[in-house]
């Protein structure tokens, strides 16, 4: 059971990967009535654009202009309202002492039980393990009270999980969490279409719920598990109790 009272963290390095890899779990949130955060560090303008620079006459704000309705009809689709799109230049994604502190803020202000980001190792993007090192060092400095930010008491550590990354098995990610999407299904895929500079990942990311799907039921014994989405661990589970 969701409790209304948690608060989730999505980064995401690129305009479209929180819905190819956690669309269908910041929609079940959000559907339960949990508070749900997103930050889109860049439109992946420079990196993740391929189809829209195909066509001839294309300039860099154009393709921002394009990613950033396909962002928002996405967003629409997961009913994903507080977001903030920070329009840095990728490929490849670099940060700065402003953009720590700017994380550290963010994360302080949200002050998140849960953190969704990029897992540390992605064997083709160097960007995404430059925002999971970015996201992991800011959680860091959030809850350190020796870092001081006028406005933004220190916060409480927070459990931060790995989005599965597109080449699973190059990238050695082995799913630490699996979460059923079943009743967010829908939502997912009609997000997901809306991204046509990148429409060959639709299919794509449709059958690896299906496949995560399966692996919920074989792993619960729950047979109405028909899809979902799984995540690495940045940190042990810690609790009372076998869960």
């Amino acid at each position: 059971m969701i409790d209304t009272n948690v608060n989730l963290l999505v980064v995401s390095a690129h305009a479209a990967d929180f819905v190819w890899r956690s669309g269908g779990t910041m929609a079940k949130y959000i559907k339960n009535g949990a508070n749900v955060s997103l930050v889109i560090l860049s439109y992946g303008v420079r990196g993740e654009s391929n189809d829209l620079w195909k066509q001839e006459g294309q300039t860099m704000e154009s393709v921002k202009k394009a990613r950033h309705a396909e962002v928002e009809q996405a967003l629409m689709q997961l009913n994903i309202k507080n977001v903030e799109f920070w329009d840095l230049e990728d490929y490849k994604l670099e940060f700065t002492r402003e953009h720590m502190e700017r994380m550290v803020k963010k994360i302080r202000e949200v002050r998140p039980h849960y953190i969704i980001t990029h897992g540390p190792k992605d064997a083709f993007n160097p960007d995404h393990e430059n925002v999971s090192k970015f996201v992991w060092e800011a959680s860091v400095l959030s809850i350190s009270n020796g870092v001081k930010i006028e406005g933004y008491p220190t916060a409480k550590q927070a459990r931060i999980f790995g989005f599965e990354p597109h080449q699973t098995e190059i990238c050695d990610f082995k799913p630490d969490v699996i979460i059923d999407i079943t009743e967010t299904y829908q939502q997912k895929e009609a997000a997901m279409q809306c991204f046509k500079a990148q429409k060959h990942l639709i299919a794509y990311y449709a059958d690896r719920a299906k496949m995560r799907g399966n692996h919920a039921r074989r792993c619960s014994g729950n047979s109405e598990y028909k899809y979902a989405e799984s995540f690495s661990r940045f940190y042990p589970y810690v609790g009372g109790e076998l869960v």
